[in-house]
């Protein structure tokens, strides 16, 4: 795993911030149903809780403990409202803790307004609130327990020093409420470095199976397009001179004098002639131009918008012009040249389809050859 996408061992942040960015976009969707569901589960749960009120707390505030209750759930309606809007997006998990931070807030504000004796059957909200934040809603472990810590020092700043709980209570308290807090919290910490490992994960096979793709569509001694990406790139130029009435230009490539390079010099030296070839080719044309071999010492340019027929030969001429250049590290007297076909299209019949196109070029590149070879000619058809 690279460096850069290592987790911090507390947040459990990707070090690579686009690695974070690409990982929050891809948690999303399923970050959004989770914490619809969750707030949903949590409202019918923190309204099922009032069932106690009229056991463990005084008639008198029944209407103060469930202002604060509503109160609470008002976040919890709110962050759902926001669940369905684009601000959701930048915000992400941050609404999902404060849903935890506010359900935790109301029991304990429910707590201070009762008596002591009804905490031992309001408290244990608290540790439904703690695994709550932790394994449900979808906050970020860091989140979570960042919530999870203020409520434990909020309890006991409250109940310890201020309503001063007897020492036993407050002790059985706080053991239950770190237990859950641990428990909660290693549960949260791991089910969130396994989906970011697994995120991880699903990134490298991603860019293994481009890579493969790459490959299957690239010569392996030049990286030129292959034949397959070729015919795909002229399909594209073709559709594009159906809408636009733009006329392009295929060029069958043939090196004359590569045989003797090859057989006397060895395919080492041949091999580094087709690269420097290939090389050549490539840095000659636009971006939007296509430079493929198609095997052996044969090449294919597909050159869009070339305009008129001066233009395609110009074009030609220089082609011809960059591979006569001598080659670095083959020895004096091997020189290489070539030999162009040239098929303009669109055009009826033949010239257009990819195979048709490719084939009235070669066609033109044997005529050219025939004819003494370090030229160009153009398709019959054309």
């Amino acid at each position: 795993m690279s460096s850069m996408n290592r987790l911090h061992p507390l947040t459990l942040s990707f070090r690579d911030p686009e690695t974070e960015q690409a990982f929050v976009r891809h948690l999303l969707p399923r970050l959004r149903l989770q914490g619809r569901a969750a707030i949903a589960v949590g409202t019918v749960v923190y309204f099922l809780y009032g069932a106690l009120d009229h056991l463990f707390v005084p008639h008198e505030l029944w209407q103060t403990v469930w202002s604060i209750r509503l109160l609470a759930l008002g976040v919890a309606v709110g962050v759902l409202a926001l669940s369905f809007s684009p601000w959701f997006e930048k915000t992400s998990q941050l609404p999902l803790a404060l849903v935890g931070l506010a359900a935790g807030l109301g029991l304990i504000a429910m707590l201070w307004h009762l008596p002591v004796d009804s905490s031992a059957y309001y408290y244990p909200g608290l540790m439904l609130a703690t695994f709550y934040t932790y394994n449900l809603l979808g906050a970020r472990f860091i989140q979570a327990l960042a919530v999870s810590v203020l409520l434990l020092l909020l309890y006991n700043l409250l109940f310890g020093h201020l309503r001063q709980y007897p020492a036993p209570l407050l002790l059985s308290h706080n053991f239950f409420l770190i237990s859950a807090n641990l428990i909660g919290g290693a549960a949260g910490y791991l089910v969130e470095y396994q989906r970011r490992q697994l995120f991880l994960r699903e990134m490298q096979l991603d860019h293994e199976r481009r890579q493969h793709l790459e490959r299957s569509l690239h010569d392996r001694l030049t990286g030129l397009p292959n034949r397959d990406l070729l015919i795909d790139r002229i399909n594209q130029a073709l559709a594009l001179a159906r809408r636009d009435a733009e006329r392009h230009a295929g060029y069958f490539v043939d090196l004359d004098g590569f045989k003797a390079v090859n057989d006397r010099l060895g395919h080492a030296a041949g091999d580094i002639a087709l690269c420097e070839i290939a090389r050549r080719l490539s840095t000659a044309m636009r971006e939007t131009d296509t430079v493929s071999r198609l095997g052996g010492d044969e090449f294919f340019v597909l050159a869009q918008d070339i305009g008129s027929c001066d233009g395609a030969a110009h074009l030609a001429g220089k082609l011809i012009s960059l591979i006569e250049s001598p080659i670095p590290g083959l020895p004096p007297g091997y020189s290489l040249s070539a030999s162009i076909g040239i098929c303009l299209f669109p055009n009826v019949g033949p010239a257009s389809t990819p195979d048709g196109i490719i084939r009235l070029a070669d066609l033109a590149m044997y005529r050219a050859k025939e004819a003494g070879k370090r030229r160009y000619l153009f398709a019959e058809s054309d």
